[in-house]
């Protein structure tokens, strides 16, 4: 099963992880990828200066937007 970790500490909150966390959401739900992903929050990551980070399976995806993520998820799922 594949782990998504968003942070939701301050800068990351600020640049808009509440909607990284939606695109999210919607992508699993749309794709019934329920069983597959464990999408979590994170207070965090440790990459406040590039805000929205993200963890993919223990990896730094770091500067994700709504736009990007899908994108990142769909090459992480094919590969």
């Amino acid at each position: 099963m594949m782990e998504i970790k968003v942070c939701i500490g301050s800068a990351c909150h600020l640049k808009g992880s509440y909607d990284v966390i939606k695109t999210l959401q919607a992508y699993i739900t749309k794709h019934g990828l329920e069983n597959q992903i464990n999408l979590k929050s994170s207070f965090c990551l440790g990459k406040c200066a590039e805000a929205v980070s993200v963890q993919i399976d223990e990896e730094d995806i770091i500067s994700a937007t709504p736009e990007t993520i899908e994108g990142i998820i769909n090459q992480r799922m094919k590969g």
